[in-house]
């Protein structure tokens, strides 16, 4: 009887398929487990939207309409959206070395709060393009000092960067009321304590053709110079390292305390760089408006977005229209407009719940894994 034999390529090209299918089954986990907490958001807050006699196929569709419907809606998202890619990323770059920061909204309060003072010896002898570069690099520098401050305590003394982040905001908002208050308050506003204005000339432009500052277009070339530093360079390589295994990294020699503070500068600088376009693009001076809570939602962005730079420019900008639409849920609902954050709260609850079943589905695990 004559013996059939396999042909090799045939052999190869099956092992390369099912190879090619356990990888992109191992990563559609980071697709459809976020998926799933969005439905699962949705469901609970219709419950809730039904508990207090309110439509939930009508609130869906008015977030619909006030964030994504329309250009004017489109682009009220996208000038919301700018500021929750420099707080989210202030959460993604510290979180590869397994530090959770929270204070992003201190950073962005004191970047906002350097930028504005900085800028106002400046006002009536600089040209607008030396003016706005100094506002940005003193913006950078505060908010990359305050986040690295918190590195340098968590790597050298030992505090928990979650709770030495969200101190330094409240630290920081002190800051900003103290001087704006006091010493630097413009006497010229007599109803609301402010910085003296920078005046309409030294405001940034927005992109032609839209309403939209620059900031947005910043902050996507600011995510994907950075994907490419912690995913393309040996200091991304170094970080991943230390937050996979501490232990590890110290054996091999790697600088933890080194890059834990400048991870936390990075971020912080990001963040420093939200809080300056608020004053150069939106505000035009700084006071209590810069304490918008954008580095808070800046947070679900970046657990959402699985602290994926690249990922993080869409999520911002789902999350931005559904803050956008909080003024027409309001009039339209008769709902306070602080329901979109009772939205995004549980959405962030559900996203926390849902990192438990990472690697736990035996669907997603590949077939040699225990």
């Amino acid at each position: 009887m004559a013996e059939t034999t396999e042909a090799p390529g045939l052999t190869v090209q099956s092992g390369f398929l099912s190879e090619l299918f356990d990888r992109f089954r191992r990563s559609a986990e980071f697709v459809v487990i976020p998926l799933l907490a969005l439905i699962v958001s949705g469901v609970l807050f219709s419950i809730f939207l039904l508990l207090v006699g309110k439509s939930p196929a009508d609130f869906f569709a008015l977030v619909w309409r006030g964030g994504f419907g329309t250009s004017f809606s489109w682009q009220n998202t996208l000038v919301r959206s700018a500021p929750l890619i420099f707080t989210a990323l202030c959460v993604a770059i510290p979180a590869r070395l397994g530090l959770v920061i929270i204070g992003g909204e201190g950073a962005l309060v004191l970047g906002g709060f350097a930028a504005a003072t900085i800028a106002i010896p400046m006002i009536d002898w600089a040209p607008a393009y030396l003016l706005l570069g100094v506002m940005a690099i003193a913006a950078m520098m505060a908010g990359g000092i305050w986040i690295g401050i918190v590195g340098a305590l968590r790597h050298y003394r030992g505090v928990n960067e979650t709770i030495a982040s969200l101190l330094m905001f409240y630290i920081a908002v002190s800051i900003l009321n103290f001087f704006v208050e006091g010493a630097l308050r413009d006497p010229s506003d007599p109803n609301k304590p402010s910085t003296k204005p920078l005046g309409a000339d030294n405001m940034i432009g927005v992109i032609p053709g839209t309403d939209v500052h620059w900031g947005l277009l910043i902050g996507i070339l600011l995510c994907c110079a950075l994907y490419l530093l912690m995913n393309r360079t040996t200091f991304g390589f170094a970080a991943q390292i230390a937050g996979g295994n501490l232990r590890a990294a110290q054996a091999q020699g790697l600088p933890v305390g080194k890059l834990m503070v400048i991870s936390c500068a990075i971020a912080g600088a990001c963040a420093g760089l939200a809080g300056f376009f608020e004053v150069a693009a939106i505000h035009g001076k700084a006071n209590a408006s810069l304490i918008a809570g954008y580095g808070f939602t800046g947070i679900l962005v970046s657990f959402l977005a699985r602290h994926n730079p690249l990922v993080i420019v869409p999520v911002a900008i789902f999350l931005g229209g559904i803050a956008a639409s909080g003024g027409l849920v309001q009039r339209r609902m008769d709902l306070p407009d602080a329901t979109v954050l009772v939205l995004q709260g549980l959405l962030f609850l559900v996203i926390l719940v849902s990192e438990t079943f990472y690697g736990r589905l035996s669907f997603f695990r590949s077939k040699g894994a225990a």
